[in-house]
């Protein structure tokens, strides 16, 4: 099932936590992921705060985050991302006036066994995290490939941040006028997000499911980001449960805090509301698993050897 989880990334204490604010369905109609980022875009804006920034990841486009109106946004591009100056190339005194402005190209390529080179930056900008050099180039005053530059055309600026711990550079392109090491903090705020999946399908258990009504299939994972997300919180805020006594270093990490509940008589002890209770229906004698689906069997022709 795809879903698009919108979320605010906070701290408690030392520890960053992504509050879920909206899962976004696919349309039953339309279940394209292009038609999925358009809604979760349209729902950023109406609900970006101005100190907000939404940081997104490189699934969606350039062109798709500008024709919704966010101002304030920070997107991971593709390494092949190219753009353009907003001013018009030089005339060189032969054919037709240039209208648009001189390509970028941020990273170096290949293409048919040729290397085309990268763009020289802008400005660069260094400096040093956790004892380890980091350097960054950045162009400024950009436009998108297709736009005639002009004073009205949305402009943004492109970071492409050297970090040796990873083999590939980050290329980030935000409309703010930030420093590069602001835009590296900023983005991997990002990364506490991907956290609500990962604590609903292992720690909840949702890796699997078995329903099959049409409401049911998304309405379960929904819960399961949801009870993911609360098991999470309430991880960060329990005191430290280690799983046993090889467990010297504990962190407050939702595995360790279902395990810690597994050994309580919790929810047996805990006062629910009348509405919720245990259905009390005999099914020892109905058919379970793959026996409980009506199916037909065909007949099959009978192989007879002459």
């Amino acid at each position: 099932m795809i879903f698009g989880v919108i979320g605010e990334v906070g701290h408690i204490g030392d520890q960053r936590l992504a509050c879920p604010l909206a899962f976004e369905r696919v349309h039953p109609k339309d279940p394209r992921e292009s038609r999925l980022w358009q809604e979760l875009l349209r729902w950023a804006r109406r609900h970006l705060a101005s100190d907000d920034v939404a940081v997104m990841d490189a699934g969606v486009k350039l062109a798709d985050v500008q024709a919704t109106g966010l101002e304030r946004y920070l997107l991971r591009l593709a390494t092949n991302f190219t753009a353009r100056r907003n001013q018009p190339l030089a005339y060189r005194g032969k054919g037709r006036k240039p209208i648009y402005g001189e390509r970028i190209r941020p990273l170096e390529r290949s293409y048919k066994g040729k290397t085309i080179a990268a763009s020289a930056p802008d400005r660069v900008e260094s400096w040093t995290e956790n004892g380890v050099a980091i350097c960054a180039e950045i162009w400024e005053e950009l436009i998108l490939p297709g736009v005639i530059p002009s004073p009205q055309a949305k402009t943004f600026r492109v970071y492409a941040i050297y970090d040796p711990a990873y083999t590939t550079p980050w290329l980030l392109a935000t409309p703010l006028t930030l420093k590069a090491a602001t835009v590296k903090a900023i983005y991997q705020d990002r990364w506490p997000v991907e956290q609500i999946p990962l604590a609903a399908k292992q720690m909840v258990g949702a890796h699997r499911q078995f329903v099959h009504a049409d409401e049911s299939i998304q309405r379960l994972p929904e819960l399961s980001l949801l009870a993911g997300s609360i098991l999470s919180f309430l991880a960060a805020t329990a005191p430290l449960a280690p799983t046993g006594f090889w467990d010297r270093q504990p962190k407050r990490t939702p595995g360790r805090f279902r395990r810690m509940l597994m050994g309580k008589p919790f929810p047996q002890s805990y006062p629910l509301p009348r509405q919720l209770r245990k259905k009390a229906s005999v099914t020892d004698h109905l058919p379970k698993g793959i026996l409980a689906h009506r199916r037909k069997t065909t007949a099959s022709t009978p192989f007879v050897v002459p």
